[in-house]
């Protein structure tokens, strides 16, 4: 018996002597079977990265939102604008979302005073991974602001269609809405470009017992100042 122990003996003496730092290589055992099949394994760290990569959204800015459409656009769809710059409204950061109102009273002819409003909104998407692409995010947008629209205000006889040659997809929203003793006609066009969403809402009324707007007028504005909000967009992110 005392034959058998003894190399064991000595070999645990032995281990005990090396320095810890390469004890777990060497003197873990007698049989060190076990560590060599774990050690063919891959660590956790070696396996490969298989998430995919989310495309960056097209536009990474926003234009000055009271300069997205020419003082011969105010001049004409806003005649006797009280500030023909337009006036900023607060905005937390101005890249991601904005907006700029441009109001006036047309009285020159005392018996048809006319008043107009339009407002010009922008909102920018980025590419999320857990949320979807700039543009997916910004298309979802569009549907929700169209029912914004549609309802808003007080809004009748609503009327919702789709609008071409604005950007990437545009929808049309008209209705009427009455403020105090006033009729008002009411356009609102909401368009993507790439990932960011533009909504110009148009209003007008005639004051005093003055023949309201056309419809078609009102829309026909809306649009003309949409395209150019979308041309603006683009040329804010020219290379």
């Amino acid at each position: 018996m005392h034959r058998r122990t003894a190399p064991r003996l000595a070999r645990i003496l032995a281990c005990a002597a090396v320095p810890v730092m390469l004890v777990a290589t060497g003197c873990s055992s007698d049989d060190d079977s076990g560590a060599k099949k774990e050690s063919g394994k891959p660590t956790q760290s070696a396996a490969p990265n298989t998430s995919p990569t989310m495309q960056a959204a097209a536009f990474a800015k926003l234009p000055e939102v009271c300069k997205t459409v020419s003082e011969k656009t105010v001049d004409k769809l806003v005649p006797k604008a009280e500030k023909k710059e337009g006036k900023a409204l607060p905005a937390t950061d101005t890249n991601d979302a904005a907006s700029c109102i441009w109001s006036g009273l047309d009285d020159e002819d005392v018996k048809d005073m006319q008043f107009r409003t339009m407002t010009v909104s922008l909102k920018r998407f980025v590419s999320d991974p857990t949320l979807g692409t700039g543009e997916k995010r910004a298309g979802d947008f569009v549907a929700k602001q169209t029912t914004v629209a549609a309802t808003a205000d007080g809004a009748k006889d609503a009327k919702t269609e789709k609008a071409s040659g604005i950007g990437d997809e545009a929808n049309v929203v008209t209705a009427d809405s009455k403020k105090g003793d006033n009729d008002f006609k009411n356009a609102t066009v909401v368009a993507r470009t790439k990932n960011v969403v533009i909504t110009v809402k148009y209003s007008g009324a005639g004051y005093e017992g003055a023949k309201s707007p056309s419809t078609d007028d009102m829309k026909k504005g809306a649009q003309d100042a949409a395209k150019e909000v979308v041309t603006s967009v683009g040329d804010a992110n020219k290379k």
